[in-house]
């Protein structure tokens, strides 16, 4: 079967935003198919979890990445697939209105990139995530979107996917 990736984006964005759109590319480039779901006009992050679970997202390794309420959805989705890793970008995490643990199950392989001047979701959230799960932690300087470190966020993705899809004897 052929490795795949699927990107759920954040609430005020689109599926082919600006970080989806460079991490597709990279990930198309080392050979994985690409689907990014699109969530526009649905608030609610339990409906966004129920639409990515309904697309049954099928790969060999299966990677979700997820960017703010998407970074939520692909967490808390990750331990209801066969996913091999999880790449999330300001993920909004432990946020009222976003219920149950996102750590809870999930793949080993779990990165997390976070500004360290998010004015929306706490970096706190992602700390609290990345310890109990044994994550990588990545903190930038930047603010939610992200924007100035989508050399940085592109390079540790490739590095996973590159990982994942060699995984070590």
């Amino acid at each position: 079967m052929q490795p795949a990736v699927v990107f759920s984006h954040g609430k005020e964005s689109g599926p082919w935003g600006t970080k989806i759109t460079r991490l597709a590319e990279s990930a198309r480039t080392l050979g994985y198919r690409v689907t990014s779901i699109d969530y526009q006009g649905e608030d609610d992050p339990l409906a966004r979890l129920d639409t990515l679970l309904a697309h049954n997202p099928q790969g060999t390794p299966l990677v979700l990445v997820g960017s703010s309420m998407g970074g939520y959805v692909s967490a808390m989705a990750a331990g209801r697939l066969h996913t091999a890793a999880l790449f999330l970008m300001a993920p909004a995490l432990y946020i009222d209105g976003y219920p149950g643990d996102p750590a809870a199950a999930g793949p080993h392989d779990t990165e997390v990139v976070h500004g360290w001047d998010d004015e929306i979701v706490p970096l706190a959230s992602s700390l609290a995530f990345a310890k109990r799960r044994r994550a990588r932690l990545h903190l930038v300087a930047d603010d939610h979107r992200l924007a100035e470190s989508l050399d940085f966020i592109d390079n540790v993705f490739r590095a996973q996917l590159l990982r994942v899809r060699t995984p070590a004897d």
